[in-house]
């Protein structure tokens, strides 16, 4: 288990570094670290040179922290997260959360690129996640408790803080942009689910299934964060189209999908306080 050493280590480390103290942090996911480019004044560190961080090794993940501002207000941005089919433990995956409420980081925008399980959804749809449902055992909350963060037994029932997800859909529909909203699946991976999962998936309420999020999600609410989690959905779910699953298409889908992305994060983040 991580120690709350390791996370003071790094935290001070990137606190001597930042240009900023942010106010707000952004976990970009596979295909939406263009995302960073946006941000002015940037300061990058390579997770690598990070005391006690873990490095990314998947397409798409560039594996950098991104400082500095955007619309004028400072955050701090994840090119690239860790997931726990990479052989990390979860205490590694959800390493840099913690880090960012050290940093005192009250705001967290995670994003994904998911697959569609709703008919209704088509690929390149941004869906807001208002719950999610973990279809994973291990908690990155396992183990002894980090009684700086939060309490032993936390409450799940906003963890996606709907004063947020009102903020994002009003400002959504003053730019013309169609939002989704829906429940998130978390699958493991790194296998993509087969037909039957996914219809196990519709059964119990699932909108789109991913890889990541919901243990970041899960230290985030322990540490009293507000949290926005945003789907791009990149393809839809084994079962629902007669085609078969690549991550190129992934990336592919997250490319063309970023300019609303871009569009809608960055009006988010001027109107958060």
């Amino acid at each position: 288990m991580e120690s709350i050493e390791h996370i003071k280590e790094s935290a001070e480390y990137l606190g001597k570094r930042l240009n900023i103290k942010p106010e707000i942090a952004i976990v970009l996911g596979s295909g939406l670290g263009v995302m960073a480019e946006e941000i002015e004044d940037a300061v990058e560190i390579n997770y690598a040179d990070i005391p006690n961080f873990p490095v990314s090794t998947v397409e798409g993940h560039a594996g950098k922290l991104v400082a500095g501002k955007l619309r004028g207000k400072p955050v701090l941005a994840m090119k690239g997260r860790f997931h726990y089919y990479e052989g990390y433990s979860m205490d590694q995956v959800v390493f840099p959360i913690r880090v960012m409420k050290m940093l005192g980081i009250k705001n967290l925008i995670v994003t994904n690129a998911a697959g569609g399980i709703n008919k209704e959804f088509s690929p390149g749809d941004l869906m807001l996640i208002k719950d999610h449902i973990k279809f994973f055992s291990e908690s990155p909350l396992r183990g002894k408790n980090i009684d700086a963060f939060g309490p032993r037994f936390n409450d799940m029932s906003n963890a996606y803080t709907l004063s947020l997800r009102e903020l994002a859909k009003e400002i959504a529909y003053g730019l013309g942009l169609t939002i989704r909203e829906g429940v998130y699946g978390f699958m493991p991976g790194p296998s993509y689910e087969t037909p039957a999962e996914i219809r196990m998936l519709q059964i119990l309420g699932a909108d789109a299934v991913g890889m990541s999020t919901v243990p970041e999600v899960i230290v985030a609410a322990h540490a009293g964060m507000k949290v926005l989690g945003i789907s791009c959905i990149t393809n839809m779910a084994a079962g629902i189209l007669d085609k078969p699953l690549c991550h190129e298409e992934v990336v592919e889908t997250a490319e063309r999908a970023r300019e609303k992305f871009i569009t809608l994060v960055k009006a988010i983040i001027e109107k958060l306080k």
